[in-house]
């Protein structure tokens, strides 16, 4: 496992999240690393020390004296050097100001400036304090400086309010966490296009044409091509995920119509593509600017067929490795070859609907690699393994 025998120092800060700690510690240890925890005083109202304690099965540092009445002091530069990896979560807007500006006035924050290892932290506070134009730059100063960030997600807030600044899942944090450990240096210097999730074509200002596509697949191969050492362009259609890994350039669009423009803007600065993208075949040809209102008729709907972006990429690609899906529901070898054919495709991952756990809306899949002279049959496994089995692929041919 990537974090078995890693040293993890963990710090926690004031906020209502603070309690998920508890949760992340345990996932640390069960995945076999030695876990030391640094909490503020703020953090120390929200959980106790003692849980802590008992969890990671190390001591839990607050302040620079130990309490022991000794005199003795906890070593910031010892703690910060010890680490393989320091994890901030949750990080308070407090905390990521006095991250970004040098403060250290606890303890936590004189190990982050001591700390030599990587530095990921994990955001949670108000939508509103996390939207604001000085977290904003504290985040985007964080991250100049080489820093992680694993971003909030959307949901209920301590406040009532809705909206984004969740702390992101512990399951999610140390996902994260063991890919970037996990990952190579095999694609750094490479860059990638990827396509993620529906489109929505309009056929009045409240109903489309869709399908039940997540993303999820195509976000997590952006993300293990990202920890691979890639820049990622990840274009997604109407999806609730988000890119973690600050190698990725996330842009959201609509249509077919967006995700083609900016398809083709992009293709031409990248070394691969892979068009993950369940992109409506149809559009309505009048899209109508008010609702259409409901009669007792029939209603006839006139489509006409969407651009297709992996054809038109094959078209016109040079040395880029062009990878496209295709979801089967018969004769799934054969048409897969055919696609990978008439597209002008270096690989196609076949998804076939009738194998159970697999396609939309689910955590695994089951896929074929089809490529000219090969095809490599995968086993069910969660889209993530897919995800790094489809970028090895990729990493193997390019090299």
């Amino acid at each position: 496992m990537a974090l078995k025998n890693k040293k993890i120092l963990l710090g926690i800060t004031g906020s209502i999240a603070a309690f998920k700690a508890a949760f992340l510690v345990r996932l640390f240890v069960k995945a076999g690393a030695e876990v030391k925890v640094i909490m503020t005083q703020a953090a120390s109202d929200f959980i106790g020390k003692v849980t802590l304690a008992t969890l990671s099965k190390n001591p839990v540092y607050i302040d620079f004296i130990k309490p022991d009445g000794t005199g003795q002091w906890n070593n910031h530069v010892e703690l910060g050097t010890w680490a393989d990896l320091m994890v901030i979560a949750p990080a308070s807007a407090n905390t990521m100001a006095k991250m970004a500006n040098g403060i250290c006035d606890n303890l936590l924050l004189a190990s982050y400036l001591s700390a030599r290892c990587p530095v990921v932290f994990a955001p949670a506070m108000d939508l509103d304090m996390y939207s604001h134009p000085a977290t904003t730059a504290n985040i985007q100063k964080l991250i100049e400086y080489n820093n992680l960030i694993i971003h909030p997600d959307d949901g209920e807030l301590a406040s009532g309010l809705f909206g984004e600044g969740r702390m992101a899942e512990p399951e999610d944090i140390v996902d994260f966490i063991e890919r970037s450990f996990s990952g190579t240096d095999k694609l750094v210097g490479k860059s990638f296009l990827v396509t993620a999730g529906p489109t929505y074509e309009k056929i009045d200002p409240v109903r489309f044409i869709g399908n039940h596509s997540s993303g999820k697949m195509g976000f997590e191969i952006a993300e293990s091509l990202a920890a691979n050492g890639a820049e990622v362009i990840l274009v997604s259609g109407p999806s609730q995920l988000k890119s973690k890994h600050p190698n990725i350039r996330l842009i959201k669009v609509e249509n077919a119509a967006k995700m083609y423009q900016i398809c083709l803007e992009s293709f031409g600065a990248v070394d691969g593509a892979v068009m993950a993208a369940a992109v409506a075949d149809y559009r309505p040809v009048n899209a109508h600017d008010k609702k259409i209102k409901k009669q007792n008729t029939g209603m006839v709907l006139k489509l006409e067929p969407t651009q297709d972006i992996l054809a038109s990429l094959g078209k016109i690609k040079d040395q880029q490795f062009l990878v496209g899906f295709a979801l089967e529901t018969d004769n799934e070898i054969k048409n897969a070859k055919k696609k990978l054919v008439a597209k002008n495709a270096d690989l196609i991952v076949l998804n076939s609907l009738n194998v159970k756990g697999s396609g939309f809306n689910v955590d695994t899949n089951k896929v074929w690699l089809v490529e000219p002279d090969e095809i490599t049959e995968l086993d069910l496994m969660p889209k993530s393994e897919v995800a790094d089995k489809i970028v090895e692929r990729i990493a193997e041919v390019l090299a």
